[in-house]
């Protein structure tokens, strides 16, 4: 049985990553922690996860190829505390964002709770480039340069 795609059109030559990457992105479904993206500027976005409860030290920011990871780990401080109701999850987590090519971690600060990461986007640039159309069996559609050899080096 084969799975439809997005992508399975024969007009998307070459969008297999994309379906990976839409593949990862689904996985990383769960809504812990709850996050926002917000653009701050034209070609600057920001990430920002409430992380309540969690220190500098708990939290990792790595970017792996072209996903961006954050994850959390609280330490186990709960020795010697007796726990009449616990409401409030010491939970790990990992959250992923599925970055575009050429797109910059600037820098991260935790402020009051919330996890803020700035990356910014560079402004794409129009590339248009004309393909010559040749002759089938006419040769190649652009000259070849051929050495010439002086009758002296023969």
């Amino acid at each position: 049985m084969s799975r439809s795609s997005v992508f399975g059109s024969p007009l998307f030559l070459g969008f297999d990553h994309l379906e990976q990457m839409l593949d990862r992105v689904q996985k990383n479904a769960d809504g812990y922690p709850p996050y926002n993206i917000e653009q701050t500027g034209e070609a600057r976005l920001r990430i920002t996860l409430a992380v309540a409860g969690f220190s500098m030290d708990d939290l990792t920011i790595t970017q792996e190829d072209n996903q961006l990871v954050i994850r959390g780990r609280q330490r186990d401080d709960t020795e010697g505390r007796v726990f009449i109701h616990r409401g409030i999850a010491a939970r790990q987590f990992q959250r992923a964002f599925v970055l575009a090519e050429g797109i910059d971690v600037e820098g991260a600060f935790l402020d009051n709770g919330l996890l803020h990461i700035d990356l910014q986007r560079p402004m794409p640039e129009v590339k248009v480039r004309s393909i010559p159309i040749g002759r089938q069996g006419a040769g190649p559609t652009r000259p070849i340069v051929r050495q010439r050899v002086r009758d002296e080096e023969v």
